[in-house]
């Protein structure tokens, strides 16, 4: 889940992310005889920058719309063979050491050849709306408790205010001022989980100077108060990671 957009994936599609989002996850089926299992690979911007100039030797298709951070697409055998060999060379570390990098490359180029491979190589454009969002993104996910400008993560993105606005919420499904909040509620919520933190310490330490404005905005969020939210979490065996779900 996405702010109020639900993505559904299964061993037939994979979730691509451009950019650092605040995303929500249940699994909708598994058991102990068929477990969920996932492969996750991080996309690195500059080797992906390194392949499309090999991919798209003339420069990239033009036309293809749509800049979300986040979307699904159904997945190469291709794809799903080479991460096999990239998880049976966990076994070979020697093998591992010089392989695996190719196997790597090879999964980035089948993916800028996919369907969707001109969205993964915003990743790597440094003149991409996306790139641009990327870099503010990054800020807001490190800055998270401390006051937020617009202006100069507008500026850090190289766009105008109304332009930086317009795409941030086209990539994240969110403003800004709602993906900070976010952030905040999701980290004060395992802060309170794991760290055993009271409502004001946690509130205080995610940026919010009132806790009852925190207590709030927690609520509509996560749809109980946060000592409610806590003790039933608690109750039910969640760990600090389930807390962020």
């Amino acid at each position: 889940m996405l702010g109020q957009e639900v993505y559904n994936y299964d061993p037939s599609h994979m979730l691509i992310f451009s950019v650092d989002l605040p995303v929500a996850g249940e699994v909708t089926q598994a058991s102990h005889a068929e477990p969920f299992l996932c492969f996750k690979l991080d996309l690195d911007p500059q080797k992906i920058a390194e392949l499309v100039l090999r991919v798209y030797p003339c420069g990239l298709p033009r036309g293809v719309q749509g800049s979300r951070g986040l979307y699904v697409s159904r997945v190469d055998m291709s794809i799903v063979n080479a991460a096999a060999r990239l998880l049976e060379l966990m076994a070979q570390p020697g093998d591992a050491e010089l392989l695996a990098p190719l196997v790597i490359e090879e999964i980035l180029i089948r993916l800028l050849r996919s369907p969707i491979g001109v969205r993964v190589a915003q990743i790597g454009l440094s003149e991409s709306t996306v790139h641009g969002i990327a870099k503010a993104v990054a800020w807001l996910r490190a800055n998270f408790p401390k006051p937020m400008r617009v202006a100069e993560l507008a500026e850090m993105a190289h766009m105008s205010i109304s332009s930086f606005h317009q795409h941030f919420k086209s990539v994240t499904s969110m403003s800004p001022l709602q993906y900070q909040k976010v952030m905040r509620l999701q980290e004060a919520r395992r802060l309170m989980l794991s760290a055993m933190m009271d409502v004001s310490t946690a509130s205080y330490r995610v940026g919010y100077q009132s806790a009852s404005q925190f207590s709030r905005e927690y609520a509509r969020f996560f749809g109980s108060p946060p000592n409610k939210d806590i003790a039933r979490l608690k109750e039910e065996g969640f760990t600090p990671a389930d807390a962020l779900r």
